[in-house]
């Protein structure tokens, strides 16, 4: 499962690993800003986007509008799954409604079942 990050405050594969997801069945590449956003899920074509909702230098929900009018006209793959990330819940809200398949507090981020979950 390739997944593509924008998050600036916390180590996604950290996250995860620590909470019982299988990082080794992942590929993951995070971005610590949203420069050149639309032009990196591109390259990368994800399964997952994870975007935090407050991300600079283009928040997660203007990433996600702008995602989403670049899917209808065409011009990229949208990701399997959207994950809006935020410690703040009314982010979260935003983001669902605005197209988000998930929307979810960071620090429960490995609690969504589609994660492979390590055989301890």
């Amino acid at each position: 499962m390739r997944v593509l990050a924008f998050e600036d405050g916390w180590d996604i594969a950290e996250l995860l690993e620590r909470d019982g997801v299988d990082v080794s069945a992942l590929e993951i590449v995070q971005h610590w800003d949203s420069q050149d956003f639309l032009e990196r899920i591109r390259d990368f074509v994800p399964d997952v986007l994870l975007l935090d909702h407050f991300i600079p230098p283009t928040k997660g929900l203007e990433v996600l509008r702008q995602l989403n009018a670049a899917v209808s006209a065409g011009e990229v793959e949208r990701p399997e799954l959207v994950v809006g990330m935020s410690s703040a819940s009314m982010a979260n809200t935003r983001m669902l409604n605005e197209g988000a398949d998930h929307g979810i507090l960071k620090y429960s981020l490995a609690t969504l079942d589609f994660w492979p979950r390590r055989q301890d």
